[in-house]
């Protein structure tokens, strides 16, 4: 991600300077927690949730935006309770002294308030040195030159009514459950560099590409020639780099084996972020045209998956198997030929590729199925 780390330091800083009169820091309802069982009550670190509840409360004073007569911190304690177990736990609300039915408004609350918080914690390189770091590490990865990063459709499950026939399948995805969908760019070290829009789990994601904020900026290459590398679900174009569908010979086929391997960076970090942040795996009941909330909760979640990376904070204990990324579900309608130019831009990448990937050890995908 291009936020420097000594910005973050500075604005924690200037955050936690102005404690106590005697230079020492105000008392936190999060103080009665040993570091055990923060990190298993709410999956994040000590000095990352100090970080995290001085910007919200400092956003919350700038913005007026407190309603419950908690503390910053205790409505701090909730969200983050909430988004790391998937519901609230009964020892967060005795300790509060809040019942069950308070907790969905301070949420909704901080969730806004997190969400908010995106332009400053998820940044695109916007500059060209930025631009030109990010690519390197993706070239050091995978081999591949001047790729920003791997877009995919997130999709998040929701519950949704079999008996209200049009809204349910409009919500059915290629997995077959109901979920909404949030486009998500990451770079090559799982850091999130864009998360917009919250679309039902239908939706083709080319469709979400073309209409997206950051899919109109990259085709009118306001970062340059970079490129974002795409899934099945994506057409190849100047600027989305997909897989070739039948290689023909040892350059594509070599091609194909370092796109997936930067492709399944997506997978891991999403199942890194699904495991932090167990609220992801199930958001509740929803409805076609109200996702505001659910968009909020999935953009405050990246927003603190970015925060918990800068702290370098692990990830809670593996659970499982990583869900992979979903089969692609194109428009219905005639596949668009590829422009004459996106194929020769490919082709000329694989051409340099190869090159540079014949002189070393040739660059192999890993298969490896990670636990979550």
């Amino acid at each position: 991600m291009a936020f420097a780390p000594p910005v973050w330091f500075a604005v924690l800083d200037e955050l936690v300077g102005d404690g106590g009169a005697d230079g020492s820091s105000p008392m936190s309802c999060f103080d009665d927690f040993d570091d055990e069982a923060l990190f298993k009550t709410f999956h994040l670190t000590r000095p990352c949730i100090s970080f995290i509840a001085d910007n919200v409360e400092l956003s919350m004073r700038k913005h007026a935006k407190r309603k419950s007569g908690l503390s910053a911190d205790a409505m701090v304690m909730i969200a983050l309770n909430y988004y790391a177990q998937g519901a609230s736990s009964v020892a967060v609300q005795e300790k509060l002294g809040i019942n069950y039915s308070d907790c969905p408004e301070v949420i909704c609350t901080i969730s806004k308030v997190v969400a908010s918080m995106a332009d400053q914690f998820i940044s695109f390189p916007g500059t060209r040195c930025a631009r030109a770091n990010v690519a390197y590490k993706t070239e050091k990865l995978c081999g591949i030159q001047r790729v920003l990063g791997v877009v995919a459709a997130a999709h998040f499950k929701i519950r949704a009514s079999p008996y209200e026939r049009d809204t349910f399948r409009s919500f059915l995805n290629t997995l077959g459950y109901t979920s909404v969908m949030t486009q998500i760019i990451c770079d090559s070290d799982g850091n999130i560099l864009s998360a917009e829009m919250c679309s039902v789990g239908s939706t083709p994601e080319q469709e979400m590409w073309e209409s997206s904020f950051k899919g109109r900026e990259m085709e009118g290459e306001v970062y340059g020639r970079y490129w974002v590398v795409g899934g099945r679900g994506y057409n190849l174009s100047e600027h989305v780099l997909t897989a070739v569908s039948q290689p023909a010979n040892e350059k594509e086929v070599s091609f194909n084996e370092a796109h997936a391997k930067i492709h399944a960076v997506m997978r891991t970090t999403l199942g890194s972020i699904k495991r932090r942040f167990k609220c992801l795996m199930q958001l509740g009941f929803a409805q076609e045209n109200s996702l505001e909330k659910k968009a909020d909760i999935i953009k405050a979640c990246c927003v603190l998956h970015n925060i918990a990376k800068k702290f370098s904070v692990p990830a809670p204990p593996v659970a499982g198997k990583i869900e992979p990324l979903h089969p692609s579900k194109r428009h219905q309608m005639p596949v668009v030929e590829i422009k004459p130019d996106a194929l020769r831009a490919r082709e000329e990448l694989i051409n340099r590729f190869y090159a540079a990937s014949s002189s070393q050890d040739p660059v192999i995908a890993s298969n490896t199925v990670e636990d979550v």
